[in-house]
């Protein structure tokens, strides 16, 4: 039973436990007594937790499947050759700069009570978190494809219009939520009120709809323009659930998706979209 357990090991990838030896044989070192309880513990509960997760979510391995098939994944914060990595936050933003800027010239507006909620939260104090990501994918495929590790203009307005989409969704929850504060101050319908929020995240959602259709490419505005789709009817699911335990699990994947996963994966898909078109 002891060689099946799974366990989580640096806190980054699934590895059987190792035989233990046979008595006389190299590496063993006297008799061994049975694990601790609480190890035995932790490890089945980690063991439980993915066989519901692989069975309730679809087209994905058994656990005896991912046990038999899947190579050991090593975490990038324990380098195999002594390397030193990037941090890719750090790599990422290179990328970056002045981003904020261009959103806010993507809100040339007036009246100025409108241009002040509008760049409210462009402030630059946020993590950039799918920025970061979407610039790292353009710079791997790019890499892979083309032989460049520099992001294309193209790729970098992709970062852009998800940084604009996902703000103006967080207007709207905000809403939705009656939220006070986000990012340490006051959100936006907390200090003008909900109706002009509404307003404000419509107006910041149009100036990214122009801006991915100045790309001009049909197929990367067809893939973001499903992400806008996505938020709406992930907000829906968000305001129902399920009254059985499977069901309201796979309700939870489903609106977590379309809330937060769809921008991210459609924004990386949309960069590699522009490498095997540039190839």
């Amino acid at each position: 039973m002891a060689s099946s357990w799974w366990r989580w090991r640096h806190g980054c990838s699934w590895r059987p436990a190792a035989r233990t030896p046979a008595p006389g044989a190299p590496g063993r070192q006297g008799p061994q007594g049975p694990p601790p309880a609480a190890a035995v513990r932790a490890q089945m509960s980690c063991f439980y937790l993915v066989k519901s997760l692989t069975s309730a979510c679809l087209n994905m391995y058994s656990i005896s499947r991912l046990h038999h098939t899947t190579s050991a994944v090593f975490c990038y914060s324990k380098p195999q050759s002594g390397e030193k990595y990037t941090d890719p936050f750090q790599l990422g933003r290179r990328y970056l700069k002045g981003l904020y800027e261009d959103i806010r010239k993507e809100l040339l507006i007036s009246p100025i009570e409108l241009k002040e909620m509008s760049e409210y939260y462009f402030d630059g104090k946020g993590k950039a978190f799918r920025p970061v990501i979407v610039v790292l994918m353009a710079r791997a495929c790019n890499s892979h494809y083309n032989n460049s590790r520099d992001v294309q203009a193209s790729q970098r307005s992709i970062a852009l219009i998800a940084e604009m989409i996902h703000t103006a969704s967080l207007v709207h929850d905000d809403v939705i939520d009656d939220a006070s504060s986000r990012r340490g101050k006051h959100t936006v319908n907390k200090i003008w009120g909900e109706k002009k929020a509404v307003l404000a995240g419509d107006l910041i959602l149009s100036a990214a709809s122009i801006a991915l259709a100045r790309i001009g490419n049909t197929t990367v505005i067809s893939i973001l323009t499903q992400v806008i789709e996505d938020l709406v009817r992930g907000e829906f699911l968000q305001l129902g659930s399920k009254e059985n335990e499977n069901e309201r699990f796979a309700h939870y994947l489903e609106k977590t998706f379309k809330k937060t996963a769809s921008l991210i994966a459609n924004s990386c898909k949309a960069v590699c979209t522009f490498c095997l078109l540039s190839s």
